[in-house]
């Protein structure tokens, strides 16, 4: 399948596996193939989020923001106030104790390296690759013998579930209305 890629729908992938392991993650998301898809913010097919406001810093913030919303709301049903705790680590061993220390190089041993999600293969999540799955069928759908950064957007988007598409949502886009224009755009 890789194979019927264009450049910037490789080049988007390549970028959905640094975003993931900027962010620590040991899955490459649908929200990484976002990341990466709007990093082709020349591609005319992607006019439509980069016109709304949707551009990689934007839906970068709102990965991070809707992520801690799951975590946040079970925590606070068990009674446990994140900010509170925030607070009270920072107070105790000062601004920014609780933050991801910065990567350093990776280290080798042997044939093996160490590192978790910042060194190595990253693999697709289910709903990644649904919807590389689906970026074919719908470059098949619409005649196109070549696999686009917009068909892997109209993909993310007919996945329907991922993290990728609630960041389309959560930036007030119809993801219906997002599809047809990305459709009408690569007939």
């Amino acid at each position: 399948m890789f194979e019927r890629f264009t450049q910037g729908a490789r080049r988007a992938v390549v970028i959905a596996q640094e975003e993931a392991r900027q962010l620590r993650d040991d899955r490459v998301g649908t929200e990484h193939l976002l990341l990466g898809i709007l990093e082709q913010s020349q591609d005319p097919a992607l006019a439509v989020l980069i016109g709304a406001g949707l551009d990689q810093e934007a839906a970068r913030q709102a990965v991070r923001r809707l992520r801690g919303k799951g975590d946040r709301q079970v925590l606070a049903t068990i009674g446990v106030d994140l900010d509170a705790v925030r607070e009270a680590v920072e107070a105790a061993f000062g601004e920014g104790a609780l933050d991801a220390p910065p990567e350093q190089g990776r280290k080798r041993w042997g044939r093996f390296r160490s590192g978790g999600a910042t060194a190595g293969h990253i693999r697709f999540s289910a709903p990644a690759k649904k919807a590389l799955e689906l970026s074919l069928r719908e470059s098949l759908r619409l005649g196109s013998k070549e696999i686009g950064a917009g068909h892997l957007l109209l993909g993310v988007l007919r996945e329907g579930e991922g993290l990728g598409v609630l960041v389309v949502a959560d930036h007030g886009l119809d993801t219906a209305e997002v599809r047809q224009a990305v459709e009408a755009e690569l007939a």
